[in-house]
């Protein structure tokens, strides 16, 4: 066999490796390859549950189960003598007890890209420390803890608004029209 022959394959791989690296090369530079970042998370949604809302006194139960959650309204509302009472904050927030905790914190209510309204500590949706809003109709405001093992000590918090205090009831009112002019 001759010299030129057996060369030949080798000759046209040498040759061949320049380009080759350069389609390496033209892979990486290639302006219509897909080379684009993923795009950005969408922003967090706004609470459903503003923080005005919810200031004010509340009647304080919690429950495990939900067949016992119209039972342990019922209950929340008869702690209205003894209110939980949630405060407005100085930053827009409120002013609320966590768990494990006996002072009183800042929280903030926040919204979540789910849909969801948080309330806790931090900027952040869903943190450890957080309450999930199950529900809110303006007079009973359910939450749930997002840490499972604190949900599973606490349960489910039932708050139903206190009635403000009557300034004059019935009777009263009738003793002040009965009595004589001063």
């Amino acid at each position: 066999m001759p010299l030129s022959r057996l060369l030949l394959p080798a000759v046209v791989l040498l040759a061949g490796l320049p380009m080759l690296g350069g389609c390496t090369t033209f892979e990486l530079s290639n302006p219509f390859a897909s080379t684009a970042a993923p795009p950005p998370p969408p922003p967090p949604q706004p609470p459903s549950v503003h923080a005005e809302e919810i200031v004010g006194s509340w009647g304080l139960a919690a429950y495990h189960r939900d067949q016992d959650r119209a039972r342990t309204q019922a209950a929340a509302r008869s702690q209205c003598g003894k209110p939980y009472v949630i405060e407005a904050s100085a930053s827009g927030g409120v002013m609320m007890l966590g768990h494990d905790n006996p002072q009183v914190q800042e929280m903030t209510l926040k919204g979540s890209v789910q849909g969801k309204t948080y309330v806790g500590p931090g900027a952040d949706p869903a943190g450890i420390d957080d309450r999930e809003v199950l529900s809110f109709d303006g007079k009973t405001l359910i939450l749930k803890w997002v840490d499972p093992e604190v949900a599973g000590r606490y349960g489910n918090m039932v708050l139903v608004r206190c009635e403000p205090p009557k300034t004059h009831t019935a009777s009263a009112r009738k003793r002040a029209a009965d009595a004589p002019p001063q």
